[in-house]
């Protein structure tokens, strides 16, 4: 009998040997399952082989095959030379010559075949009356000893930890893993839409997707928007009230994308469709005027730019106005709140602008700090100034300027008509983006839990301050964060700075 390999591990007293190495014990990722690998890469050549093949061929708790090869090789005799039947294998690990394409294994392919059809591949070639003309063949060279210590090729022994490696070290991000929801509790609607809104067999464009989502970009900014269902509507089976619209106009450094976003009002049957159709509206006004647009935007001209929006967006809404009165239904009821955002494609020009009307927010991440950069009306409030407009109505004590007769006086066709309810002020800021900036544009879906709860602005904050922009599936995954108590569409673009 050879004098075994000192890469074979010494077997347990009453037990066979195992015809290969057997995989380390313990969970996958352990640190001392990482150096059982490790030392066995260096030590026995073969664990590298076979650190590949799956765990349940080199298992012998149940009787496999390994323990059929266990009681062949009891059953040789002593005085049988190397390299036939059952001792083959061994012989052909500690006699295998430094070139072998499969060194520690006679004839063991790397591509994770049975044992087998190794061993079949060892009789053959130990067989005086079949010699094997394959060039991977183990007999072993004249004139090497048969307890020569075997040396694995270089390409199989892997580099000590001090040397010097080609590849790039790996290392691991620190980025927060996305979570269901933030705050006191979990919400009290379910995660995952519920019901689908209704459908009419004749009026199928009607219908609203769940999700929307997109993506791009240009210059020197990345975009990343999308619009979401509430909660509460996908468990109502509502359709969602929010709109959003993402085009670019225009060719090469003249490009102007635009992004629109749109909330219809609340209890109205048609809100879905008056957010869409706002949104159609300015992005065909801004189309049609984007050159002169982009230009402004360029030349930080930014009276021309919050003058010439204010009428694109006052235009908008008068059409959809004029909407409401073809169908017959009343101006308050078919409205929406328009948001908008214009980003140049131009990598020179870091100039954002935002414009609209409505409730939602504005936020800048700068330096891992959030800012509320919504630009503010200022509300007149107090009585009237003397000396500024009409005189007033009657006296501090009472009297009435003017004499009262209680008869009716029918309108004057020449009197302006009443003034319709006052509308939303129009809003506008033109910033500056700075290298790692984040600009978030939301309706009040995400704007009001945002300004509400701390935590959502902490988790955002970690996840995106890293500085690469998120993919669009951690996009959503990161805006769909839920908050107990606000259960609104969520519609939101941010652009991140490179």
């Amino acid at each position: 009998m050879p004098p075994a390999s000192p890469s074979d591990p010494a077997p347990p007293s009453g037990a066979a040997a195992p015809p290969w190495p057997q995989p380390p014990s313990g969970p996958p990722g352990d640190s001392s399952d990482a150096d059982s690998r490790s030392a066995g890469r260096t030590d026995t050549p073969t664990g590298r082989l076979f650190a590949g093949r799956p765990a349940d061929r080199r298992d012998n708790s149940s009787g496999g095959p390994a323990d059929a090869l266990a009681d062949k090789r009891s059953d040789v005799p002593a005085d049988r030379p190397p390299g036939v039947g059952g001792d083959s294998r061994a012989a052909g690990q500690a006699e295998a010559p430094a070139d072998s394409p499969f060194p520690g294994q006679a004839g063991a392919p790397a591509d994770g075949s049975s044992a087998g059809q190794a061993d079949a591949s060892v009789r053959s070639s130990s067989n005086p009356s079949n010699p094997s003309t394959s060039p991977n063949s183990s007999t072993p060279s004249a004139g090497t000893p048969a307890d020569a210590p075997y040396t694995p090729p270089a390409n199989l022994i892997d580099a000590p930890s001090d040397t010097p490696s080609d590849q790039p070290p790996v290392q691991a991000l620190n980025t927060p893993t996305p979570v269901g929801y933030v705050g006191s509790g979990p919400p009290t609607y379910d995660a995952e839409p519920t019901a689908l809104p209704p459908a009419d067999p004749d009026d199928l464009d009607d219908l609203v997707a769940d999700t929307v989502l997109d993506g791009a970009s240009y210059g020197m900014c990345t975009l990343r928007a999308v619009s979401v269902r509430g909660d509460s509507a996908r468990f109502r089976g509502e359709p969602r009230r929010d709109s959003l619209l993402t085009a670019r106009f225009g060719v090469g450094d003249g490009a102007l994308v635009l992004v629109a976003m749109a909330t219809g009002a609340r209890a109205t049957p048609g809100a879905h469709r008056a957010a869409a159709e706002v949104c159609q509206w300015i992005g065909r006004a801004v189309g049609r005027s984007h050159v002169r647009l982009a230009e402004d935007i360029r030349a930080a001209r930014r009276g021309d730019l919050k003058s010439g929006l204010h009428r694109l967006t006052d235009r908008s809404l008068g059409k959809l106005r004029a909407s409401a009165a073809e169908q017959g239904i009343a101006p308050e009821e078919y409205t929406a709140g328009l948001r908008c955002l214009l980003l140049p494609a131009d990598p020179e020009c870091r100039t954002r602008v935002f414009f609209g009307v409505g409730a939602g927010g504005l936020f800048r991440l700068r330096d891992g700090e959030w800012q509320d950069i919504e630009p503010h009306v200022a509300d007149t409030t107090g009585e009237a100034v003397v000396g500024f407009g009409s005189l007033p109505h009657e006296t501090p004590e009472g009297d009435r300027l003017t004499m009262d007769l209680g008869i009716t006086t029918p309108p004057s066709p020449y009197e302006p008509a009443p003034e319709p309810p006052p509308r939303d002020p129009f809003r506008f800021r033109a910033s500056v983006a700075r290298p790692g900036d984040t600009l978030l544009l939301c309706t009040s879906g995400l704007a009001e839990p945002l300004r509400g709860e701390p935590r959502l602005v902490e988790h955002l904050t970690s996840r995106w301050s890293g500085g690469d922009p998120p993919g669009l599936a951690e996009f959503l995954a990161d805006t769909l964060v839920r908050v107990k108590g606000y259960a609104d569409d969520r519609t939101a673009a941010a652009v991140w700075e490179a």
